[in-house]
């Protein structure tokens, strides 16, 4: 069961973003980054929650008279080494682990962008030695990163949406052909599946309902998609079929977080954090619990109703 933890105090607060928060467990050490303003902030503390180091990093400026924001901080657990990611208004930033050191530096063109247009990457991912990253324009930038040094490569761009990305979710393909291991979203509820390799293949795309999808989680071939609508569904990425619809918020989803050892997927909204035990099997996805922890108390009780509907 899930038990809240010792409090880690920041230097600033976190913005209200989606997805601002990640977590890289490392060498008996938790690393935590979030985003404010055109900020990240890096936090490592030991086992019992004590911070011991705190760091904070800035966009690149570029071309511009303001400085960039920053839209989101991502550690990226690669083969042979790990990289933390960071998508702004300008480009994409990478750094070795700790943040000491820049090693890849990607400003996004802005050309095709019109004057009242918004540029800025968001949704940030590793898929085998690539990092995949998400544009304004709809388009997902990969990037081939090799063991070490920084002569990181921009391999190719998807294609697959019309509007914004906002998430990007992915899971090791086990060497297994003709396996969905990547789920890109966008702003207009758009999924697109994805079999990554040297060429990533679009497999299948899920249409959107009329809001935005800020966020998603792949486990064992089974998407979770949370929605600007509240709404929760659960989806089998190699066929798009809609399997589990979860009606439990009456506000946004704000970020979806996987324990993939467990297959507990955990959702969070401005009011209150959900706890879904999922069990996955060949006919049907089940909702198995939901729990509710109080952002005062910190303590977990059953939620009452959630509607739930499965599709065979």
């Amino acid at each position: 069961m899930f038990r809240r933890e010792r409090s880690i105090p920041l230097r600033g607060s976190a913005a209200a973003l989606c997805n601002n928060l990640s977590v890289l467990q490392q060498r008996n050490l938790t690393h935590f980054g979030v985003v404010h303003g055109p900020s990240a902030q890096l936090l490592s503390a030991a086992p019992e929650g004590v911070p011991l180091a705190q760091r904070q990093l800035h966009a690149k400026e570029g071309a511009g008279v303001s400085s960039p924001l920053i839209t989101q901080v991502h550690w990226c657990v690669l083969p042979y080494r790990v990289l933390l990611v960071l998508a702004s208004h300008r480009g994409i930033q990478m750094y070795e682990s700790d943040g000491s050191v820049m090693v890849y530096w990607h400003a996004l063109d802005s050309g095709d962008a019109s004057l009242v247009q918004a540029v800025f990457a968001r949704g940030i991912a590793a898929s085998g030695h690539f990092i995949c990253v998400g544009a304004w324009s709809g388009r997902v930038l990969v990037f081939d990163i090799p063991a070490k040094g920084p002569h990181i490569v921009l391999s190719e761009e998807l294609a697959g949406h019309q509007t914004p990305v906002t998430d990007i979710a992915t899971e090791p393909a086990q060497g297994q052909d003709c396996v969905a291991d990547m789920v890109t979203a966008d702003d207009s509820g758009l999924l697109c599946v994805w079999r990554s390799g040297p060429k990533f293949k679009l497999l299948t795309q899920i249409p959107g309902f009329g809001v935005p999808c800020p966020s998603v989680q792949l486990w064992q071939g089974t998407i979770a998609a949370g929605y600007g609508d509240g709404q929760v569904r659960l989806y089998e990425a190699s066929t798009g079929t809609l399997h589990v619809q979860i009606n439990a918020h009456a506000r946004a989803v704000c970020a979806l977080d996987l324990a993939p050892d467990v297959g507990k997927v955990s959702l969070l909204h401005p009011s209150i954090t959900l706890f879904l035990v999922l069990e996955c099997s060949e006919e049907v996805h089940r909702l198995i619990s939901a729990t509710q922890c109080s952002p005062l108390s910190g303590r977990l009780g059953w939620v009452q109703p959630v509607s739930v509907t499965c599709q065979r």
